[in-house]
């Protein structure tokens, strides 16, 4: 199941959401090094953390995976989000500083790709901050909220990702130590569970909080690609297309004639992977 970026600016926007992002900043403060003029990317859902943390950024890009959608952010001003396939984003290598990932990883059609892509977007010494469903916590067995979906971690597993994909993992935290319900009196004493939980019980907590650092003196082995999915702009007229195409066929016409025009795949101009194609990484 994948979250909705509708669902998503739901969740937030209500009171138990707002303050599931309290508790997830506390724990994002607790690693967060700022870095003078970082240039930083955040991957999923995570509009909420960017205004925070983006602040002293010299620049900040809001990318959210195409199985989620993508809304307008910020409000005012130039936009500064943009709709990517997370195994393939529209950037340079080693041209980002940091890149904060929420409601990514554990939706990623194959984790290890997306975090090899953030590893060759990232510049040397560069950052990576993941924040994922705890396997063990509450949060990934209610699905009224989005830790609820998608691929939950232990801490075990995504720190074996983080090394297999060339991270070297350090500082961590967790968050959501407080039970996910919708009562009041609950969520007024969300603070009394969220301290006492980060003495008794966090290895229940809801989210992981890792960051890991990019590795260089490791060599990648070269791979071969199969050829990847490609987006289509949903408002393309595709059953129009293929009746038209089928009356043509049946009154006699050529198959090139009546072959469509070759649609922009999900980066616009650019042609799709083929099959044969070879990536190397260093």
């Amino acid at each position: 199941m994948y979250a909705d970026i509708v669902d998503l600016r739901a969740f937030y926007a209500s009171l138990l959401g707002r303050l599931a992002e309290r508790s997830i900043t506390m724990a994002l403060s607790k690693i967060w090094v700022q870095l003078p003029n970082e240039r930083l990317i955040g991957l999923g859902y995570t509009l909420p953390w960017l205004e925070r943390f983006g602040a002293d950024a010299e620049r900040v890009f809001a990318f959210m995976p195409a199985t989620q959608g993508a809304v307008r952010w910020p409000q005012a001003g130039p936009s500064a989000a943009a709709l990517v396939f997370d195994e393939e984003m529209p950037l340079f290598d080693s041209s980002i500083d940091r890149i904060l990932m929420v409601h990514a990883l554990e939706h990623a059609e194959n984790p290890r790709e997306t975090l090899m892509e953030a590893w060759r977007v990232l510049a040397p010494g560069g950052r990576l901050v993941v924040v994922v469903p705890n396997r063990r916590g509450m949060w990934a067995r209610f699905e009224h909220t989005p830790f609820g979906t998608g691929r939950p971690w232990s801490r075990g597993q995504i720190t074996a990702l983080l090394r297999e994909a060339n991270f070297t993992p350090a500082a961590s935290s967790e968050a959501l130590l407080f039970p996910p319900s919708n009562r009041r009196w609950m969520m007024r004493l969300h603070q009394i569970f969220e301290r006492a939980g980060r003495r008794l019980w966090p290895i229940f907590a809801g989210v992981i909080v890792i960051e890991a650092q990019k590795r260089l003196y490791q060599g990648l082995p070269v791979a071969q690609r199969a050829s990847r999915r490609v987006f289509v702009p949903v408002l393309s007229p595709h059953g129009a297309a293929g009746a038209a195409r089928g009356r043509l066929l049946r009154a006699g016409a050529s198959w090139s004639e009546a072959a469509p025009v070759r649609r922009p795949n999900f980066y616009g101009t650019r042609p799709p992977i083929s099959s044969s194609s070879k990536d190397v990484v260093w």
